[in-house]
């Protein structure tokens, strides 16, 4: 029974919720060292080689699972054959070398992901009361990013292969966009690369994404709609050559061999093309508008350096002319611009962009066709799934340590953390 106080409407709801959550917490960590005991106390006598166990013994070590803290005792065994000492509680609770539980990794390694490793930690503490350090986070999320990362490299080397997992039965248009960011990293990671700076030093590397989403509609306006959670993710510093099976495994993966259409959108890098010409032959390839508009711009400063409103004018009649596809017309009017000089070089440099591209910017006949023009998917992606997490004030990576962190925001972004952790205990 309450007493008066509690009656009067004096309890301190807050103060009783912590004290009745410990006590639970107290019960449960006792409930499930018990159930621990036992499983601990299982044990083969075959090992995986085919030789048999020979010995035995008993040790303890101490747990921190979602409820707190528990001590599991289990049997050691050793091989005959490869003479290699197993604990199979530990192989069967998946705390093979750690001493968290998944539940308490899981934890680690999603805060992990999404905040910065003491911020992670502090979040543990406030919302679960389990202690852990900064470290233990960062090692705990690497460790699961790493896995997950190798998971997805298995896919990769398995679609290249053409044992890759089959798409949908049907995709109506399967868009890929690719981009890429730079990611600081510690100095040894820049050894021998140069820098964009007036320094020469490298102090960033590049880290590639790619974005794949499907498009199945057109709103009224007969401009394409993404279809509601498809957009999926993969990312990781790594050369082209190398991004490019990754691209290519996850499209394949979406629904490559299934799609009606397929398009590639870039923001006009080389290397975004290569990509697409090899690995998505026949791929109707666009150049992001936003990016083209933005040289355009960069020509009217060229045209009209000292005239603002003759600048604002011709570059919002040549914006107009980019979107109807129009691209013909605004080469041949620059290169009739008089110029001379080092003007004249930095002018045919900013044409190049137009000229190389013009087909790319068939804008008129993508938007009556009800494809998307931009490349504002991968674009932002590139700032919430990399950016967000890896480019914060006085952060330096590892590449390795970099690499984990951004396989696991990509299949924290596309869907997959719970699939991957449905494998572990399904493994």
């Amino acid at each position: 029974m309450l007493g008066d106080q509690e009656r009067r409407g004096s309890f301190d709801l807050e103060a009783g919720e912590a004290l009745t959550k410990e006590v639970m917490l107290v019960c449960g960590a006792l409930v499930l060292e018990q159930v621990l005991s036992e499983e601990g106390g299982s044990s083969e006598r075959s090992c995986e080689c085919g030789s048999e166990f020979v010995d035995r013994k008993r040790s303890e070590k101490t747990l921190l699972t979602v409820v707190g803290p528990v001590r599991l005792a289990r049997w050691s065994q050793r091989c005959r054959g490869c003479g290699k000492w197993r604990v199979l509680a530990d192989e069967s609770l998946d705390v093979v070398g750690t001493g968290f539980s998944p539940g308490v990794r899981r934890m680690m390694a999603g805060t992990g992901a999404a905040l910065c490793f003491a911020k992670s930690a502090e979040m543990i503490a406030q919302l679960a009361g389990l202690r852990v350090t900064a470290k233990e986070v960062e090692r705990v999320a690497e460790a699961v990013g790493s896995e997950v990362a190798a998971r997805e490299e298995a896919k990769t080397a398995a679609a290249l292969r053409g044992e890759g997992e089959s798409g949908p039965a049907a995709v109506a248009t399967l868009y890929l966009a690719a981009d890429g960011t730079g990611v600081p990293v510690l100095r040894r990671e820049t050894e021998g690369r140069k820098g964009k700076g007036e320094d020469g030093i490298a102090r960033t590397r590049e880290a590639k994404l790619g974005a794949v989403f499907t498009s199945s509609a057109v709103d009224d306006e007969g401009r394409p709609v993404r279809d509601p959670g498809s957009t999926t993710y993969v990312g990781k510093i790594e050369n082209v050559d190398q991004f490019g099976e990754r691209l290519y495994a996850e499209a394949d993966r979406r629904g490559l061999n299934q799609a009606k259409q397929v398009v590639g959108l870039g923001d006009g890098a080389p290397w975004v093309w290569g990509l697409f010409d090899f690995h998505f032959p026949g791929a109707v390839q666009i150049v992001d508008f936003y990016h083209a508009a933005e040289h355009l711009s960069g020509i009217a400063r060229l045209l009209h350096p000292d005239e603002e409103a003759q600048r604002k004018a011709w570059f919002q009649t040549a914006r107009k002319k980019l979107k109807r596809g129009r691209v013909a017309e605004i080469i041949a009017e620059v290169k009739s611009a008089p110029g001379r000089g080092k003007k004249k070089e930095e002018m045919e440099k900013a044409l190049a962009y137009f000229e190389k591209n013009r087909e790319r910017m068939r804008y008129d006949r993508f938007r009556k066709q009800g494809l998307f023009i931009g490349s504002g998917v991968v674009e932002a992606g590139c700032k919430s799934v990399i950016g967000a997490r890896l480019k914060q004030s006085g952060m330096h990576w590892s590449v390795r340590g970099a690499n984990a962190i951004i396989a696991l925001r990509c299949c924290l972004e596309s869907g997959g953390f719970e699939d991957y952790w449905e494998s572990r205990r399904a493994a």
